[in-house]
């Protein structure tokens, strides 16, 4: 599926766990294998990078943290957190827009060359950047070229004059323009009072851009061009991405190959990673000459399923579908795959405060192809429902939430009772769903199988458990989850000689040509 470089690998960790275990023969034998307490090891080294099939982490920042006491998130506070996503393994960051806007959320913006006041300075991004990038960690930044704020110096000279340099950059109704069509979803298109109504996807407040206008696609590659050559950041995550030039879907591939070929000559492994809401037949040709990546919105709602139903008999089935489409159109792609992110309730909510399924939610992120975004709060298991302000909530930091570093810029509905440990409690505890997340991420990217293997079915009978094959160069590993609350068998395959890889706990065990898995556990079988 990817054929990018290495960018560096360091020796894998020591083994340091050894255990005696019976095998179908009677016999015994010690082995060495991870275990969460190895993986979760402050010594731990050996970790893989493989950019960009990275572990990725989305902030919103004004949620984040705050270093100023004002309850708004701001850039100083990402900085001073970048060491707790390096421990947890985080190698990638998406932050939500960071430029000047009217709105909290930051998707109408109204300089793309500025920085939001309310998170700080020029001066304290390139700061963060560097920081970051000190670290591994690459840093990608929320580029929204379909519209832009109606309150934009660009819009507003726009709407002043029909005769405006500006006119042209916005697309507006003539007399021959249907004003009641409604757009993919049920909503109006087409805003404000003659002469000056204009159209808008998504609503009044955004108005769409106007990308037959070649002064207006050489303005985005130039906006892109200072983020990647002069600020320095590492690729974009671009909003909206298939509503470029609505219901015409040749002329956004068309669009996105014209941006990746720009982008790609200022920075040769730029990563570019496109919002195509949608199935896969409709995202898989974004990846053929444009898009570097695209979320696959279909997966992590079947991942959400399977570890709610406690049943994932077609997940990887239909993921290697999936697959094979995409392979028709690249073969250089990488799969972006997430469980919720900012637009849709947390994963928490939709597992209805189960913290076991959420445990089993990030095992199957964590162990498929592919390159996993994290959204903030998911790994302490943060709850939110819409509206969108309250998936968008404060991130729970400490026990103690009117402590120094909260943000308040909600009130927030969720998390505020015990039930929601902060980040402060899990990193006490080994067995929290923080420290699971730190033990998955470590995992994956210590088994180049798992990091950016290909995936082939495996048979199992038992319908609690969801099993696969992950291979690349010379490592073949067999991977099982039981998403179930009972514990589970299944017979093992005949061919190879299998040993542990990953064992979660002691209880799992390996007996007369069977693997026994107690209830939400995950192991990781070496074959040779």
């Amino acid at each position: 599926m990817n054929n990018y470089s290495w960018l560096g690998i360091t020796a894998l960790a020591l083994l340091l766990a050894c255990e005696q275990n019976e095998d179908a023969g009677g016999s015994e034998e010690e082995e060495d294998y991870y275990t969460p307490e190895v993986l979760q090891n402050d010594e731990q080294s050996g970790l893989i990078t493989h950019f960009p099939e990275t572990v990725f982490y989305e902030i919103f920042p004004r949620a984040f943290y705050d270093t100023t006491g004002d309850g708004i998130g701001d850039i100083r506070g990402m900085i001073e957190k970048l060491d707790y996503l390096d421990e947890m393994g985080v190698e990638g960051l998406w932050l939500m827009p960071i430029h000047p806007s009217p709105t909290y959320h930051g998707y109408d913006v109204l300089d793309y060359y500025g920085i939001n006041p309310d998170y700080g300075t020029m001066e304290d991004f390139r700061e963060f950047v560097e920081q970051a990038q000190a670290r591994d960690i690459k840093v990608l930044a929320d580029y929204v070229v379909n519209h832009t704020s109606v309150e934009h110096p660009w819009f507003t000279d726009a709407v002043s004059s029909e005769d405006s340099e500006y006119r042209d950059w916005y697309i507006w109704a003539d007399e021959d323009t249907r004003l009641s069509e409604r757009g993919e979803w049920g909503q109006r298109l087409w805003h404000g009072e003659a002469p000056n109504q204009y159209m808008s996807v998504f609503w009044e407040g955004m108005p769409d851009l106007n990308l037959d206008n070649p002064q207006v696609r050489e303005k985005l590659i130039e906006i892109g061009t200072f983020w990647l050559d002069d600020v320095g950041v590492d690729g974009f995550r671009l909003d909206a991405a298939k509503h470029i030039f609505p219901g015409k879907h040749d002329k956004n591939l068309d669009w996105w190959a014209e941006f990746r070929e720009a982008m790609e000559d200022v920075k040769e492994d730029v990563f570019l990673v496109g919002e195509v809401w949608d199935i896969p037949s409709v995202t898989a040709p974004y990846l053929e000459n444009g898009l570097h990546s695209v979320f696959h919105f279909d997966l992590g709602e079947a991942m959400v399923q399977a570890a709610r139903s406690e049943r994932g008999s077609r997940l990887v089935s239909g993921l290697k579908r999936d697959l094979d489409r995409f392979d028709q159109f690249s073969d250089e792609y990488v799969l972006s795959t997430f469980l919720t992110n900012h637009d849709m309730d947390r994963v928490m909510s939709e597992l209805r405060g189960h913290p076991e399924r959420a445990r089993m939610a990030a095992s199957l992120l964590l162990t498929l192809p592919g390159s996993p975004f994290i959204y903030y709060g998911e790994e302490i298991g943060m709850e939110g429902q819409k509206p969108d302000e309250h998936i968008r909530e404060p991130m729970v930091w400490y026990e103690d939430r009117g402590q120094d570093g909260m943000t308040s810029w909600i009130e927030p509905r969720h998390d505020q009772d015990e039930k929601v440990l902060s980040v402060e409690e899990q990193l006490n505890d080994p067995d929290s769903l923080l420290r699971h997340y730190q033990t998955m991420i470590h995992l994956r990217r210590t088994t180049p199988a798992l990091l950016y293997g290909e995936i082939e079915e495996a048979y199992t009978d038992e319908q609690s458990i969801v099993t696969f094959y992950r291979e690349a160069d010379d490592e073949l590993v067999l991977v099982f989850h039981n998403l179930g609350d009972e514990e589970a068998t299944t017979g093992l395959p005949e061919e190879g000689e299998l040993s542990w890889h990953f064992r979660q706990s002691d209880d799992q065990t390996i007996s007369n040509g069977s693997l026994t898995l107690p209830p939400y556990s995950t192991a990781v079988l070496t074959v040779r």
